[in-house]
């Protein structure tokens, strides 16, 4: 391993992957990748793999929006011999309440703002698309056919073997362990393997984000929230957008294989880091998908697993450098849409550290916002 590095970047999702790649791709040299297990293993991997432009605030819809032009043409861009396997077959959100249509038709206009396709669908016209969603229950929809699905594990690849071949240097099953810190500046990493000297560090660990940060006295107001996904045997083509509802609590798509994929939230998952999988969500998840699209709940399940939101008060990420030590950067806190923001993440993160005009200005995302009471409310997640 080397000992000495012009950045070092911490965590190997597609948070760091991206960033470690736009800073090669822009002349840095001398980059070196920490990841504690192997490259996606994280809350990446463990995603369910869908990207949205139908966000509530005008920054989550540009970001979003600069993503998927980005993972429209991710092949090429990263040269990459497999493929990512974006699906743009779009996202139907659907509502069972007035209150949420109206949040809708607020989301439509930053959306339209944003330059995104977005359009409100009667129950009549969401069951078009898919037509045994039970509409019963149902107030309205908001659709985009932009949106879709993106393979977690092949997109990271994508960007872990584009940032090689631009020379960075990625370190896998290496624990950091401390931060090192001289006169209000980083000097290096600790690691279970050794130390690497550097001055400059990003912290893109999501899910384990505070315990970096505690290592230099920087405390951030996040937690990791446990999420559950389960799987489904793979059958013919039955269903082409994501459905999801916030009000309902329900996400669902089927995979390019055939597989369908779906999760939920729950406030009174626990937020000690765990990642195991409870009977409680398949029975909840299994209740729900029978309410809503009857004939996807009587498909075998294959698989459960369970990943880590790394959540903000306002459910928003966090890109910042530290105050109290130079050359500490923080891109963490994406409260469930780490995947679908990658590819601006390592953007805006290359260009904070190069002191770059930026191309989406995500400033507002700073750490002090929740000390000043700024802050950014996302209405539309689950």
């Amino acid at each position: 391993m080397k000992n000495s590095a012009e950045v070092v970047i911490i965590g190997g999702g597609i948070s760091g992957c991206s960033t470690a790649y736009n800073l090669a791709k822009k002349g840095v040299k001398n980059i070196v990748v920490l990841e504690k297990n192997y490259i996606c293993s994280g809350s990446t991997g463990r995603c369910g793999a869908g990207v949205r432009m139908q966000w509530g605030t005008e920054m989550n819809c540009k970001i979003a929006k600069k993503s998927i032009e980005f993972y429209e043409h991710a092949n090429e861009i990263l040269e990459y011999d497999r493929d990512v396997e974006f699906k743009q077959s779009g996202y139907l959100l659907i509502a069972d309440n007035e209150k949420e249509i109206e949040q809708f038709k607020k989301n439509i206009v930053v959306q339209h703002e944003c330059g995104i396709p977005s359009s409100l669908l009667t129950p009549e016209e969401a069951k078009k698309i898919v037509p045994y969603l039970n509409t019963d229950m149902l107030k309205g929809a908001a659709y985009c056919s932009k949106d879709g699905f993106l393979n977690p594990f092949k997109t990271t690849d994508a960007f872990y073997r584009a940032a090689k071949r631009l020379g960075v240097k990625f370190n896998t099953f290496t624990e950091v362990t401390g931060i090192i810190k001289e006169k209000g500046r980083v000097t290096g990493v600790e690691t279970n393997k050794g130390v690497i000297h550097t001055n400059i560090v990003v912290n893109a660990t999501n899910a384990y984000s505070k315990s970096i940060c505690d290592m230099i006295g920087l405390g951030i107001p996040v937690y990791s929230e446990r999420h559950q996904i389960l799987v489904t045997e793979p059958v013919e083509p039955m269903q082409e957008p994501m459905v999801m509802s916030f009000g309902l609590n329900l996400y669902v798509q089927q995979s390019p294989e055939g597989s369908f994929i779906m999760g939920r939230g729950d406030n009174s998952e626990p937020r000690d880091l765990r990642i195991t999988s409870s009977w409680h969500f398949a029975e909840e998840m299994a209740k729900t998908i029978d309410a809503v699209l009857p004939p996807i709940s009587k498909l075998r399940v294959v698989r459960q697993w369970a990943g880590l939101y790394n959540m903000t008060p306002d459910k928003q990420p966090i890109y910042d450098k530290a105050e109290n030590v130079e050359g500490f950067y923080l891109a963490v806190g994406f409260s469930g849409h780490g995947f679908m923001f990658g590819p601006i993440t390592g953007v805006a993160m290359s260009e904070m550290i190069l002191g770059e005009k930026p191309t989406v200005d995500v400033s507002m995302l700073n750490l002090d916002r929740f000390r000043t009471g700024n802050l950014i409310l996302e209405p539309s997640v689950v």
